[in-house]
């Protein structure tokens, strides 16, 4: 009788939660036509027979583009992709919402690329993303760096504070928009309310860069999204933490947004590949399903409290350190930073992975970032626990230690040139350590987290060596 009901409440489910491209797609594979367009192995007849085996044949027969099978066409939207966008919208709380492929950088590039001109200037947080800093060279506008607070003891950046992008709006003219990076890629988050107050007192328009907080309208239990907080602009990767597939993420127009959506939309259908994959266009508009879907709230609810199950057995770790909320840093709690005594990050990664089979999101010289997922079982996190309570109190030795090296850029820019003048300046390349008092002519940035450690136009110092360890050579202006 229970398991019945269950069902019933499931099918019911399904059929108030609508996924127009997922149902297109299925219809399309139940309906197969007698192909003659792109792509071209046909529905996988010429795919090499073990990436078939691998993939399976059925993901090989929806690997298809827009305008076939009545699935609509990406720019301008229609059909069921159109729909698709319009729920999305819906969903997260905006005017307009644009699905991306080539992830949130697409997007990045198009505000970037629509949104700020040549001269003008864009104040900008110094641990942007390096696809902002992209956006910023083809339209050929001029950074003014913010420098967020740092927490020096774990070596990353803090929140941005609003009284600083006041202080730039008050010192410099002609500013075109406001692009703001929330949360930082260890889940630092800042007060998005006060800035976006800021920006509205000066008429400048607010970007927000929430890659990693797509998941936070759909839970009161994590941080508000900039769209509810006075955001103009919001990109999301949904692909990072909100369920689709790698490449895909979402471009949200605010509803009270000053910025004329069809501008962005010009700039990402000059971006956008004209052969967008429907499987991933279909997977954002499966992972909005999901995350609107009574099963998909109570996944949240699961994964939220495999976080704290995580950081209450984590507080309990003799040597072993997180970052959290009561150090005074608003935080997302399924973003967990943490650090043993005596071990650097790149050390613990290779622990972890080597010795447990434990891949973590990233790791830089002072610590190591693990992601709480929405596809995390509860297991997972007791194996994790287990697996940190053991390193913790074993006796490894951390050759990292006798390496001048650090993997997060930590420095203010000292710019001599233009981000566009230097890229495209007359270059040479030299030997890194010949590079010292040279004007950079490439954007370096490790990714994770995709920080620029240089950029073009900035000088290069003694500072950035540590950082440069991987480098032989570097590019500079000639």
């Amino acid at each position: 009788m229970e398991k019945n009901l269950k069902i019933n409440q499931e099918i019911q489910e399904q059929q108030k939660i609508k996924a127009p491209i997922v149902e297109a797609l299925k219809n399309a594979y139940d309906n197969p036509t007698y192909q003659f367009h792109i792509p071209g192995h046909t529905k996988g007849n010429a795919v090499y027979k073990e990436f078939k085996k691998l993939i399976g044949e059925k993901a090989l027969s929806i690997d298809t583009t827009d305008e076939f099978d009545n699935l609509g066409t990406l720019h301008p939207a229609t059909g069921p992709i159109a729909e698709a966008q319009e729920l999305a919208a819906k969903a997260f709380g905006a005017k307009k919402t644009f699905f991306l492929l080539n992830g949130s950088t697409a997007g990045n590039l198009a505000i970037g690329m629509s949104l700020t001109k040549k001269g003008q200037k864009v104040i900008i947080n110094r641990n942007c993303h390096r696809s902002a800093l992209t956006g910023l060279m083809i339209s050929g506008a001029e950074p003014v760096w913010i420098c967020p607070s740092r927490i020096e003891d774990w070596s990353i950046w803090g929140s941005i504070e609003a009284s600083k992008i006041e202080k730039a709006l008050q010192e410099n003219d002609n500013v075109g928009l406001v692009w703001i990076t929330n949360p930082t890629y260890e889940g630092v988050v800042s007060d998005i309310k006060s800035i976006s107050e800021v920006c509205k007192k000066y008429n400048v328009p607010l970007v927000v860069d929430e890659a990693h907080g797509c998941l936070w309208n759909f839970n009161p239990h994590l941080p508000q999204t900039a769209l509810k907080l006075g955001a103009d602009i919001v990109v999301h990767s949904l692909h990072k933490t909100g369920g689709s597939m790698s490449q895909s993420s979402m471009l949200h127009i605010a509803k009270d947004s000053i910025i004329n959506p069809d501008n962005v939309e010009k700039a990402l259908k000059l971006l956008h590949t004209t052969s967008p994959s429907l499987m991933l266009l279909a997977s954002l508009d499966s992972a909005r399903a999901v995350l609107e879907s009574k099963s998909g709230q109570t996944m949240l609810e699961r994964t939220i409290k495999n976080a704290k199950y995580l950081r209450s057995r984590l507080d309990n770790i003799p040597n072993l350190h997180q970052l959290k909320t009561s150090f005074g840093y608003m935080t997302d709690v399924t973003k967990v930073f943490i650090k043993i005594d005596g071990l650097s990050g790149k050390r613990l990664e290779s622990i972890l992975e080597i010795d447990y089979g434990i891949e973590v999101e990233s790791a830089s010289d002072v610590g190591v970032l693990i992601l709480c997922n929405l596809g995390n079982k509860h297991s997972d996190f007791v194996y994790l626990a287990d697996a940190l309570e053991k390193i913790a109190s074993a006796n490894h030795k951390d050759i990292y230690y006798l390496e001048n090296r650090k993997h997060m850029p930590m420095l203010e820019p000292q710019i001599k040139m233009s981000l566009r003048d230097a890229y495209y300046a007359e270059k040479e390349t030299i030997s890194k350590a010949d590079a010292i008092g040279r004007i950079s002519a490439e954007v370096i940035a490790e990714c994770p987290p995709g920080i620029s450690i240089l950029l073009p136009g900035e000088l290069i110092t003694e500072a950035h060596m540590p950082y440069l360890n991987d480098y032989e050579e570097l590019e500079v202006v000639k």
